[in-house]
């Protein structure tokens, strides 16, 4: 089996890691293993941990590795107990690659993209509720709110009084002819208007958001002094979450500011390593253009 997917700011993601070859290092979301691979060549002693939610991944990176990687099927929101079964409770550095693969919006039987018809689907994990079944589950008030909040899309209210009376939606095809058809023409001229739509049932049937809320705080904790947590991410709604957080590590005395001194006791418990994200350069963009949109952010956690 094959994973097609091109890793994203590859270099300077291992360079900001700032890999120590006798570590332990743990790649959240290994997708076809580019990322980890570059992180397996500079340890020597050291360990990688591959996880990542998706059989089709997870039967790539066995191949792939062999026996010189731990691999392990899981949602990166749960890597603190994995670990911990194996006994591990600390790591030197922890890379969450956020969103899609490439492998999942190209490989049409994923139900991922509006390009092409093939069922329904969208799960990472290929287990649980399929997209499908998620609409019919859902009422009409509830997927307005879950598309307007997971895509910003100005016309959800419509969009989801659409889909929920054309009743069970079979492909994906059929969703984005009636979400086309549930949108002014202007906005049909303005780029596919079944994109938003997409990502925030993906979003929702996949529980990205919260999974990325655990992972963070997990990650976080399983680091060693410093040890690096490196976030990649794609769009605002996943790069709002990871900046609060890691600016809420980095802060110190929480006083109010009229205090003539602190009294409780706060400092920081990480730095920033780059104080802006690390965004892709051109030449990248012409071998990657999906990685036009990834912003990269890496803290180091102090104490």
């Amino acid at each position: 089996m094959s994973f097609h997917h091109i890793p994203v700011l590859p270099q300077k993601t291992v360079e900001l890691l700032n890999i120590r070859p006798d570590g332990i290092y743990v790649d959240g979301t290994s997708g076809g293993g580019g990322h980890s691979a570059l992180i397996l060549e500079r340890l020597t002693t050291g360990r990688l941990i591959c996880l990542d939610r998706d059989p089709d991944a997870i039967a790539v990176l066995k191949e792939r590795f062999s026996e010189r990687v731990t691999v392990i099927q899981t949602n990166f929101a749960e890597m603190a107990d994995v670990l911990n079964q194996r006994g591990i409770d600390k790591v030197d550095g922890i890379l969450l690659d956020l969103g899609v693969s490439s492998h999942q919006l190209d490989t049409p039987e994923r139900g991922f993209s509006y390009h092409v018809e093939a069922p329904l689907d969208m799960r990472m994990s290929q287990s649980g509720l399929t997209a499908a079944e998620f609409l019919d589950s859902v009422d009409q008030k509830t997927l307005a709110q879950i598309i307007y909040g997971y895509s910003e899309e100005k016309f959800a209210s419509r969009i989801a009084r659409a889909i929920k009376t054309a009743g069970h939606i079979n492909d994906t095809l059929q969703l984005a002819e009636i979400i086309s058809k549930a949108v002014p023409a202007a906005v049909r001229r303005d780029g596919h208007p079944a994109r938003k739509t997409f990502q925030a049932i993906r979003m929702a049937v996949n529980e990205e958001l919260q999974s990325l809320e655990r992972a963070l705080l997990s990650a976080f904790e399983l680091l060693k002094l410093g040890g690096r947590l490196a976030v990649i991410d794609f769009h605002s709604l996943e790069d709002r979450p990871v900046k609060q957080f890691m600016v809420s590590k980095t802060r110190g005395c929480m006083c109010p500011s009229d205090f003539p001194v602190c009294i409780c006791g706060k400092t920081p418990a990480g730095r920033m390593i780059n104080k802006k994200p690390v965004i892709a350069d051109e030449e990248e963009l012409k071998q990657n253009p999906r990685a036009k949109s990834a912003k990269l952010r890496v803290i180091e956690k102090i104490s």
